[in-house]
């Protein structure tokens, strides 16, 4: 299954959604119509989610770049021009854009294959899972325009990273080379560069033949532990284990290991 866009690619096949940026001469970023039509394709990921035919999905960049933030071209700031209001945007867009893939009730996996700049940057970190190209890198430019980190990249950096070298990289800048990010714990895993859509794809196909409703609920709780205490924490997994043990794919994956079959399962 495809679906048309113009400035995205979303394609379905075996359980897993590819959702590919697709302004390559623009680097990916973002304007109003990619934001538009990204979350038309969200949206259908999750009616995909509900009737079975979606388990997994991937972001990834057409050509030579991941997503390089917001298309600056976009925005009117000459000297004389009334201020943009940013906050609107971040509201509109970039907020939802990530609140989406934190909620998202499957696996959600980058595939980094180039420059990731910017908001670029946060969304591929808002995923799941990140691979990255060794020839990728990660750079949070903002400081370069006089703004923050966004797209939830002051959360997200201080977590992963930890506030010495989250300051460092929102206030200098720098290229982080894709190595170096695996190295540092920013991301899952650095590939060589012809390895990382054959990578992705067939971890993509694996998680999706998985137990989903159990990859989702785990998700759920991973990203939970960051505002809960302990006390929280633990109740939360004593409700989420309740609704899992009381799935189809519990019951299935507890048949097959007693029968010594490969499971069937459904992702409910």
């Amino acid at each position: 299954m495809t679906a048309d866009f113009q400035t995205v690619r979303l394609e379905i096949s075996e359980g897993v959604a590819t959702l590919t940026l697709n302004r390559p001469d623009r680097l990916n970023s973002f304007n109003d119509q990619m934001h538009q039509e990204v979350r038309a394709a969200l949206e259908s990921i999750r009616n995909g989610r509900a009737d079975g035919s979606v388990r997994v999905l991937v972001i990834t960049g057409a050509g030579r770049g991941f997503c390089a933030g917001q298309d600056l071209s976009d925005r009117s700031v000459a000297a004389g021009d009334e201020a943009p209001d940013l906050g609107a945007s971040i509201e509109r867009n970039y907020k939802p854009l990530v609140t989406s893939l934190r909620t998202l009730d499957m696996p959600v996996i980058a595939a980094v294959n180039g420059v990731a700049a910017g908001a670029g940057a946060n969304l591929a970190l808002a995923c799941d899972m990140v691979f990255a190209a060794r020839s990728a890198s990660f750079i949070q430019s903002f400081c370069k325009l006089g703004l923050i980190p966004d797209t939830g990249g002051t959360w997200i950096l201080p977590r992963l990273l930890g506030p010495a070298r989250a300051m460092g990289l929102a206030l200098l800048g720098d290229k982080l080379p894709a190595e170096q990010a695996e190295a540092w714990g920013l991301i899952w895993k650095c590939v060589d560069d012809e390895a990382l859509m054959p990578t992705v794809d067939a971890l993509a196909k694996q998680l999706a033949a998985g137990p989903t409703f159990g990859f989702a609920q785990t998700k759920r709780a991973i990203w939970a532990s960051s505002t809960n205490d302990f006390p929280a924490q633990l109740d939360l997994e004593r409700d989420i284990m309740r609704e899992c043990g009381r799935s189809h794919d519990y019951r299935e994956g507890v048949a097959a290991f007693m029968e010594k079959r490969a499971p069937r399962f459904k992702g409910n």
